[in-house]
């Protein structure tokens, strides 16, 4: 089955997966786990970069 290609930039940084949940190992006292949501500061939590067209040239 043919794959579509993706039409916008990928954040390298993150490899387009911006915010996880990472596990502290603690529990609340129902049980449950303490988790973080940890955004990428590069993509600022999007997944997607600015293509090099879109950045503005300054200079010559």
């Amino acid at each position: 089955m043919p794959q579509h290609a993706q039409n916008t930039p990928v954040c390298r940084d993150c490899d387009g997966f911006p915010v996880v949940a990472i596990d502290t190992g603690t529990r609340h006292d129902d049980g449950t786990r303490l988790t973080l949501r940890v955004t990428c500061q590069a993509c600022k939590g999007t997944g997607h970069t600015v293509p090099a067209s879109g950045l503005a040239r300054v200079g010559r």
